[in-house]
Order: structure tokens, then sequence, then C-alpha cells
């Protein structure tokens, strides 16, 4: 396993993050996506943890709270020493069905990292994020409640997650104004199906030395391999009955058509392609991986052996390149007067 600086916070994190979304069940949504008993989370969070597997991340709205619950009893059960684990988790989502029960105000923060310290069985939280944005929250306020976190032991580093670039620029402004503890990570969808990120997003990222967390590094499984043009795929596949993230499916197959060869050169999946070209990208700091069982944790992680070389890549960038966008054409137009050399 590789490690990587997580922001300008010092830390050092592997390139890949265990996802936990899977572990635990619930109604509706949760069915699709989850499902995983203590036993097998426990045991895919051993396997993660013997691969070098140093950061785990979860939300309080996971199979409503039972994979925190189930994250924390893995870690106790597996005797992990707790200063070796980056536990990160999240508060924004509905966990009640009272009106204050949902979002980004002081009161729901507070109550809701009370639950999450519990369900997890640990006396702090390495990384806090907000799950995303809320329109009825001064962002002011919810940066004071973190803060305060912080200042409290609670919390050890704060970040934020499926925001817009000028949201994460402002909140970065009024914490170094009011001296709050900032944003040090966003966790993102990224993909090479779906780069929409680098538009504006990962150029504030690296100006401002914020980390990158990826999720749904497979595009919500349609970069696992088994979907065809034709519309088959696998009936039991997350994607066959919730198809989410949004990708262009005919780009997509172009992209899995260039990844193809390439896996073949490897002799691997196209899945393991697919989070290696992520690797690849100088802006990501993890990858988040999830699974529901032992063989899908194992194809993940293989993915951080993988080496592409510059004409792999190449094939690849230009099959998923994004249509160029006004202001950056003109940037990039600009920029190239002559005043500049690298």
């Amino acid at each position: 396993m590789k490690y990587r600086p997580f922001g300008q916070t010092g830390l050092m994190v592997s390139e890949i993050c265990l996802g936990t979304m899977t572990f635990g069940d619930g109604p509706g949504f949760w069915k699709a996506i989850g499902g995983l008993d203590q036993k097998l989370s426990t045991e895919i969070v051993a396997r993660a943890v013997a691969a070098g597997v140093n950061i785990i991340d979860t939300a309080n709205v996971y199979s409503e709270g039972l994979s925190e619950t189930l994250l924390g009893q893995a870690l106790r059960d597996l005797a992990v020493p707790r200063a070796d684990v980056i536990v990160a988790t999240k508060v924004r989502g509905r966990t009640g069905p009272g009106v204050n029960a949902v979002g980004l105000t002081r009161s729901h923060i507070l109550s809701e990292v009370e639950k999450s310290l519990k369900r997890l069985q640990t006396d702090y939280i390495d990384l806090y994020q907000i799950h995303g944005f809320d329109a009825a929250t001064p962002i002011e306020e919810t940066l004071s409640a973190l803060d305060n976190l912080v200042k409290r032991g609670l919390v050890r580093y704060i970040g934020c997650s499926n925001l817009a670039a000028w949201q994460i620029m402002k909140a970065l402004g009024i914490s170094e104004r009011r001296g709050f503890a900032r944003f040090e990570s966003l966790q993102a969808y990224y993909a090479i199906a779906g780069r929409d990120l680098e538009r504006e997003i990962v150029p504030l990222l690296r100006d401002q030395s914020v980390g990158l967390m990826v999720w749904s590094p497979l595009a919500g499984g349609f970069l696992s391999g088994k979907f065809k043009r034709d519309g088959s795929g696998p009936n039991d596949a997350r994607r066959t009955t919730f198809d989410f993230p949004p990708i262009d499916k005919e780009r997509g197959f172009s992209i899995i058509d260039a990844m193809q060869p390439i896996a073949a050169a490897h002799g691997v999946s196209i899945a393991r392609i697919a989070i290696a070209w992520l690797l690849h990208q100088k802006s990501v700091s993890t990858v988040i991986i999830g699974a529901k069982n032992l063989a899908q944790i194992d194809d993940n992680i293989a993915a951080s052996d993988i080496v592409l070389t510059p004409e792999q890549l190449a094939a690849l960038n230009e099959a998923s390149a994004l249509t160029s966008e006004y202001p950056a054409w003109m940037i990039d137009r600009q920029s190239n007067d002559g005043r500049w050399s690298r």
C-alpha cells in the first residue's frame, strides 16, 4: 500500500480508503446498497487493514446509523489500535421525523456527533465531514459549530462533501477570517467516466492544498465491466436497481472500450484499471472503495499496484477527455502569450 499527504494536515493516508456504505441494511434505498452483517463487515475491515488501509469512511445516515455501529464493533473486535486508523464520518442528512432532525445547524451537528461517537465506540472522530450543502443554514454557523468540536477534542479535522467550488472557497475564506478550523478535505464523485470535477474544483483543491477523497470511482458499478451496450448486466448489481450517479452511458461505453486492451495487457479487471487511473491523478489523496464480499475488496485494493504507462494514460485521457468550456478555453488561449514557462 502506498500513502499520500492529506491536504495540508501532515497526515499520511493510504491511497485506498475503505468505504462502509455496504455495511448494514435498512428499508428502501439501503436494501440496494447494503446488506452486510457484522461478521462480513468485520472480515472486510480486517482484510483492508491487513492490506495497509489506514482510513475508513462512513456516515451517520448509512443504513440509518448501522454502518457506524458495525464499523465501531469491527474495530473493537479486531483490536485495531485507535491511533492506527483514521475514522471519517459525516453529518447533514435526515436522522429523524422532526423538522430540525436534518441539516447543518449547530443543534443538529452537536446532537449527531454524540450519537456517532457512541456508535463508533470512540472518544474522537478523526475527520468529520459535512455531507453536502444546507441552503437553510448560514455557513458561518456550521463552521463555528465544527470549530467548537475541534477545540473540544471530539473531532481532529473537518472536511466537506458534494459542494460547489464557490461554496468551498467561501467556507475557506470565512475560516481564515474567523480563525476557525478549515475544511481539510473534499469528498466528491470522480471517475474516468465522470471528470466534471476537473473544471473548477480540482484546480481549487490544488491551489488551496485541500485533500480529495474520491467516492464512486466505478461510477456506481458502471465501470465494473459487467454492463453491455445492449442493456444487459447482472440482476443483482447496485446500478441495476439504483441507476446512480448519472452518466452519459454511450460515452461511458466508449471509455470502457479504451480500457479493455489496457486491462488485458495488465491481466486485470476493467474495474482495477478505472481505480488505477484515478490513482495516477495528482489531486487525489485517497480513493474510497466499497465491497459486498472479500473478492471485490481484494480486486479493488490491488489497483494500488498497477502502474500505467505514459501511452496507456494518454489513451485513457483522450477517450475520457472533457469538452472544453468557457472560460477554460479562453484562459488556455491567453496563457499561451509567450510569458509563461514551465
